[in-house]
């Protein structure tokens, strides 16, 4: 099945809208959850309200963020630790989640070392909508 653009720009406008405005970004080490549904695995290692308008409006199928999101390296991350997936929230309710590394879903600028009162930065996330 194929998709035209505006069909891929409306399914990615929706998914930014039903996440909601400054959703909360957390990174965390561990297994990433089965889904969204499942709780929280792993330790919160950094953490960071996202700007109200999180990712910019959809074109040719994708989105990206608008602008660098800064989180905060959290205690549990200690001296440093490094971190595998992340979850993006509203409410506490998971919308999002996937890996985070310098080749995952989501990658850190610099190494992914997560250290307690680090700022850890997301200069660039983008999501791509399939089936063109």
């Amino acid at each position: 099945m194929q998709y035209s653009t505006d069909i891929r720009d409306a399914q990615n406008d929706a998914m930014v809208q039903t996440v909601g405005a400054s959703p909360v970004l957390e990174i965390r080490d561990g297994a990433i959850p089965a889904n969204c549904l499942a709780p929280d695995t792993g330790e919160l290692l950094a953490v960071g309200t996202l700007p109200q308008r999180w990712m910019a409006d959809s074109a040719e199928g994708m989105t990206a963020n608008l602008v660098e999101w800064r989180l905060l390296g959290q205690i549990a991350a200690g001296m440093g630790k490094q971190a595998t997936h992340f979850r993006i929230k509203q409410g506490g309710k998971c919308h999002m989640q996937g890996t985070f590394s310098v080749t995952g879903d989501m990658q850190p600028d610099g190494p992914n070392q997560i250290s307690n009162g680090k700022l850890v930065t997301v200069s660039h996330f983008t999501v791509s909508r399939g089936n063109a």
